[in-house]
């Protein structure tokens, strides 16, 4: 008989014997994983299992806390006081866990265990599995528990057994696996306690008869409270393709994109409604916080990225005009992270999706009201992005498709974003600040596209 993983149901308490086997490998492959949020805070030095599921021989389902050494440090890198604890996050992982591992996992080998109960066998990321993959599949078909997990189905989602799966290649904050071209399972990698947007937002949207978003199929979460989300599962659209690469495949042609960006413009203001229905609204943004948060933002930005600081002083009047500056629609909740690969077309029709928001922003503040204004900055700012993914710079491509974007918004919405200039730049600013950061930290040969829009936002307030 081959060697498999023994048995595993630890408690809580007893989880000294599978970290023994895991800790020095996870130690070394979490921080190689694009969804890992620490990359920038040192080694993990602090790695703690706080749950651990055999969700079916040879795969093991588990929640991990890595935790850092060194300076405590705050969102952007700047400081934190004295005492503040260093930075932690919880993450999700399915690993498979065999003596021999197929030629076709091999880019999914973690290592292998040296100690512990796992001692002598293969470790692997099991959404590479498609057996694994089947199976948990067939534990959303069948709602139930499964130690500290629940899974959940909705009543009237018919989803047939034995879909193919196949995971994506695309690089994200978390992990999809495709089942017959029929549905996708995002799984969820940096976990925090309470209700996933993606899935709070979608359900809700759903009841409301929005069909500009997927409607939940089922779902799978800790039972534990506050229970936190794990997995999603939606309807796939097989013949749909992100805005991303239709705006990119526009401007490789020279075709026009400002009828598409007109009616993309349109679908945000559809369910920007319905979201107001959905969900309680407030009277108005707090423009005073929000200007004093973006401020702040901006500090920590220009703390960790130099090429920022000769600016600083013309992006912060962008901020200062919050104050007296007409506050705007109602707040209201928002997608919270729209851009062009947030959004699909399939058809005449364009869909959004991914309602998660900034994966490192508190979930509390993710799910607040916000103002609209803050989703309509970020997909100007993905417009720009686009027009500068090719030589020569395409400056009028964006500024029509802007144009056509606001004109779609207000014409469903009632009310026209570019009559809030003072607000849009405000957003647009901010988003540009995070994407200044981001690319510092990602993808630097990134960074001279959102600093292009630092140098338009501070001199001339465009």
């Amino acid at each position: 008989m081959p060697k498999t993983a023994p048995p595993l149901h630890p408690s809580s308490a007893d989880l000294a014997g599978p970290l023994a086997s895991l800790g020095p490998l996870l130690r070394a492959w979490l921080p190689r994983q694009r969804w890992f949020a620490g990359k920038d805070r040192g080694p993990v030095t602090d790695l703690r299992l706080l749950s651990l599921t055999e969700l079916f021989p040879g795969c093991l389902h588990l929640l991990v806390h890595a935790g850092h050494a060194g300076t405590p440090t705050v969102h952007a890198g700047v400081p934190a006081p004295a005492g503040t604890p260093p930075p932690a996050d919880c993450y999700q992982l399915l690993l498979g866990v065999r003596e021999h591992l197929s030629p076709r996992l091999n880019r999914a080998l973690i290592g292998r265990a040296q100690d512990g109960p796992l001692a002598g066998l293969a470790v692997y990321d099991a959404l590479h599995d498609p057996r694994s993959a089947q199976l948990l599949l067939e534990r959303l078909r069948h709602p139930g528990t499964a130690g500290p997990l629940r899974f959940e189905t909705d009543p009237a989602a018919d989803v047939p057994a034995g879909l193919v799966p196949r995971l994506l290649d695309a690089e994200q904050s978390n992990s999809s696996l495709v089942y017959g071209d029929a549905f996708i399972l995002k799984v969820f990698r940096r976990i925090q306690p309470g209700v996933n947007p993606d899935l709070e937002v979608s359900r809700a949207l759903a009841e409301q008869g929005c069909t500009r978003v997927p409607a939940p199929v089922a779902w799978f979460g800790t039972r534990r409270r506050p229970a936190a989300t794990l997995g999603l599962l939606q309807p796939f659209l097989p013949d749909a393709s992100d805005g991303w690469t239709l705006a990119l495949r526009a401007l490789a042609t020279g075709d026009d994109f400002t009828a598409q960006a007109h009616a993309l413009g349109r679908a945000t203001a559809e369910v920007h409604l319905a979201l107001a229905e959905a969900f309680p609204t407030a009277a108005h943004a707090e423009t005073a916080h929000t200007a004093t948060a973006m401020a702040e933002r901006l500090e920590a930005a220009a703390h960790s990225v130099p090429a920022l600081r000769p600016f600083a002083a013309g992006l912060r009047t962008a901020f200062a005009a919050l104050a007296t500056c007409d506050a705007g629609p109602p707040a209201q909740r928002i997608h919270g992270d729209l851009h062009l690969g947030q959004v699909l077309r399939a058809g005449r029709e364009w869909f959004v999706i991914d309602f998660e928001g900034e994966p490192s922003r508190p979930l509390a503040e993710r799910r607040s009201a916000q103002s609209p204004v803050r989703d309509i900055a970020g997909m100007l700012r993905s417009f720009d992005y686009a027009a500068r993914q090719r030589r020569p710079w395409r400056p009028e491509w964006a500024r029509r498709c802007r144009e056509a974007y606001c004109a779609g918004y207000a014409a469903r919405a009632g009310w026209d974003p570019r009559k809030k200039h003072a607000l849009l730049r405000a957003y647009e600013t901010d988003r540009a600040v995070y994407e200044v950061l981001y690319e510092a930290r990602h993808r630097p040969d990134w960074l001279p596209v959102p600093m292009a829009a630092i140098e338009r936002l501070a001199v001339r307030g465009d």
